[in-house]
């Protein structure tokens, strides 16, 4: 038995969150790929079975109020709320990442003052993104410029109306200054928008406490809420009642049974709001939720620091020197919770690891991306894959 082995029983044993494994679906497969989908809650089959059967089969129509269907997404909202640092009433979980994305930018530009002509966007982002940033610029008549976070202090200027930025880079991991980035946009009289799919429930966000104007997020990554679950958006207390949404809807309406010709908004962060729910994916997510209960965001952080610098070690202990090159920075504070590696076969040695057991995934055109959910990744499992992962790239 190696030394790492022994380091990762050694690990395991004294891991706090070790129990929650139990907690999901899993086999012998090191997952590695939770970045992308989740596992599944052990729990959640039998949850959705009852909103099938019972709440829809036997008490059909009336489940709206009886099984609290009409206030899921405010409700879900308010539980996603502590795991990115946001007091209750400012999360509504409603659609798409990419429709929230759209929602949150066209309000911003809606709030800055006409004289602010230009949105920046990431240019590092996830295409969607730059996607629908072009076509908000386009809509509110802006023009956009893409721009690395790292330039956005210097580009910024009493022209810009918004800024959107992901805090956790998709395809190297690398976490973003949110904190001072944020400061910066505001210094500059801007509204910033997040994108936090890759960092919501693997380390701490702090939208409050940063005063983030605008934040989305997809739940079906760290937060485990099943292939397609729908996503999140929250809005700043204090711009609620600004917030001016470019998909305006009879479920957002303030009098939403009323069926006016006219629209008039709903209070609150029920603004982002549009059309009905998505019963069946909202309520596994909010039955997914519940593994948080217990959980500190903190406790969660650390140990996904401790898993991937262990990969990390045990990759280089592993591994011939100059085979793969890690584009994951080392620096904990510019660290989310995953590690990208290239090498030029990464699509072939990726089929490779899957077919042995250990499931990252491949990001075009030579990347090799793990993902490490501190939630059910071991110690372990990251000896393990590293080990396999040696015997491949050899």
């Amino acid at each position: 038995m190696s030394e790492l082995t022994l380091r990762a029983e050694k690990l395991d044993a004294a891991d706090d969150l070790a129990p929650l494994r139990n907690r999901f679906v899993l086999d012998d497969v090191v997952y590695l790929d939770g970045n992308s989908l989740g596992a599944l809650p052990a729990h959640v089959p039998d949850r959705v079975a009852d909103v099938v059967r019972r709440q829809w089969g036997e008490l059909r129509i009336r489940s709206w109020d009886e099984s609290g269907w009409w206030t899921a997404p405010e409700r879900i909202g308010d539980r996603i709320a502590p795991l990115v640092g946001a007091a209750a009433g400012q999360i509504v979980v409603s659609d798409s990442t990419s429709v929230n994305v759209f929602k949150a930018l066209v309000a911003a530009v809606r709030m800055s003052h006409e004289t602010r002509t230009e949105i920046l966007v990431d240019a590092t982002t996830f295409p969607t993104d730059g996607y629908i940033a072009e076509s908000a610029a386009r809509m509110t008549g802006r023009t956009l410029r893409a721009v690395t976070p790292a330039e956005v202090p210097a580009a910024l200027s009493d022209r810009t109306a918004a800024v959107l930025l992901n805090h956790v880079d998709y395809r190297t991991g690398r976490l973003h200054d949110l904190p001072s980035l944020t400061a910066s946009i505001h210094e500059a009289g801007a509204l910033s928008v997040w994108d936090l799919c890759h960092s919501a429930g693997a380390l701490e966000v702090g939208l409050d406490r940063h005063g983030v104007d605008l934040a989305v997020g997809c739940t079906y990554k760290y937060l485990n809420g099943g292939p397609g679950s729908p996503a999140y958006l929250y809005v700043r207390r204090d711009l609620q009642p600004r917030f001016d949404s470019p998909l305006p809807g009879w479920n957002s309406h303030t009098d939403p049974f009323g069926m006016s010709p006219s629209y008039t908004p709903a209070p609150g962060a029920l603004r982002g709001r549009v059309g009905t729910p998505d019963i069946l994916s909202m309520l596994a997510l909010e039955a997914a939720l519940e593994i948080w209960d217990d959980v500190s965001i903190s406790a969660v952080r650390t140990k996904s620091l401790a898993l991937t610098d262990f990969f990390l070690r045990c990759v280089r202990a592993y591994t011939e020197p100059g085979r793969v090159e890690s584009v994951t920075p080392e620096r904990h504070a510019e660290r989310g919770s995953q590690i990208a590696l290239r090498c030029p076969d990464a699509g072939e040695v990726m089929r490779r690891l899957i077919s042995r057991g250990v499931v990252g995934d491949f990001r075009h055109p030579d990347v090799l991306r793990f993902g490490f959910t501190p939630l059910y990744v071991t110690f372990a499992d990251t000896e393990r894959a590293a080990r396999i992962l040696s015997e491949e790239l050899a």
